[in-house]
Parts: C-alpha cells; sequence; structure tokens
C-alpha cells in the first residue's frame, strides 16, 4: 500500500472523526517507556459535523466492537501501526467507560511512535481521531437547527 494512499477511504462507508484535548501521557522510566491514553469518543456530547449535521454517540454504542482486530495508526496511516487489539489480546487495550471509549498503548519503539510521544508531550498533539462503520443509527430532525443523528451502534472500528 503506498505510503500516500488514504486507508480510511478505501473503506465503504467508513467515517472518521477528530477530537481535541483527549490523548494524554503517562511517562514511566527509560526503560519502560511512556503509555499514551486517551478518549476515542465520549457519550452524549454532541458534535457538529460541519454544516450538516450534529452527532451524538450513545452509551453501549461500542460494546459489539470491543474486540474487533482494531489497528492503532498514526495519521490513519497503515504503515504506521502504534499498537493493534488482537482481539482484545493485543498491544492496544479499548475500554467502554461510563464516560465514553478509552484506549491505551505502550509507546513501542518505533521511531515515528517515539515522535508522536515527543509532539504528546510538548502539547503539539492534543487530539485523537478513530474511524468507523456505523450498523445503527436514529436520526431526529429539527426544524429550528440541523439534524441530530444519534448513533446506537458500530459496526467496525
Amino acid at each position: 500500500m503506498s505510503k500516500d494512499k488514504d486507508y480510511i477511504k478505501s473503506i465503504d462507508n467508513a467515517e472518521r472523526r477528530f477530537f481535541s484535548t483527549t490523548v494524554s501521557m503517562e511517562k514511566r522510566d527509560e526503560e519502560s517507556g511512556s503509555r499514551i491514553e486517551g478518549m476515542a469518543a465520549l457519550y452524549n456530547s454532541v458534535t457538529r459535523i460541519g454544516d450538516w449535521f450534529e452527532e451524538e454517540v450513545l452509551p453501549g454504542a461500542f460494546d459489539d466492537v470491543l474486540n474487533d482486530d482494531v489497528r492503532c495508526l498514526f495519521n490513519h496511516n497503515p504503515n504506521y501501526v502504534l499498537a493493534r487489539s488482537v482481539n482484545g489480546k493485543g498491544t492496544l487495550k479499548l475500554e467502554a467507560t461510563p464516560e465514553g471509549l478509552r484506549y491505551s498503548y505502550e509507546t513501542p519503539n518505533r521511531t515515528y511512535a517515539k515522535d508522536l510521544e515527543d509532539a504528546i508531550a510538548s502539547g503539539d498533539v492534543s487530539g485523537s481521531s478513530f474511524a468507523f462503520r456505523i450498523a445503527e443509527e436514529k436520526w431526529i430532525t429539527r426544524e429550528d437547527d440541523i439534524d441530530l443523528r444519534q448513533i446506537v451502534k458500530f459496526e467496525r472500528l
């Protein structure tokens, strides 16, 4: 796969969302590295998607995909794998909390991962994004505002 190809656009019906101020880093000793963690999405938090609609992820929406084989990628690029869940037993940890979907991983010994760790530590990177496909959604039509899409269940992360 070409380095310049957009991996997510090659997945039919895939969408992606970007969130700010959701990434944190826990620094450990030099030998054990760092843990990167953040919230991929918050439940019951309305986000405006351009001028098209607003979106809200409902509690339980991630329940059916927590054991999927999910890859944590730098900038959605499959050439830059940071961690992988491998059916819930890999280097990427996914957890549905009362607030939303939390992810975490230990920084691997890869140049791009160390560069990202440095960018998080300096505050240059303060957010993350995730890509998904929807299994079930509800639309609420609002006369005085743009419509609201509620995501009930994700099909794939």
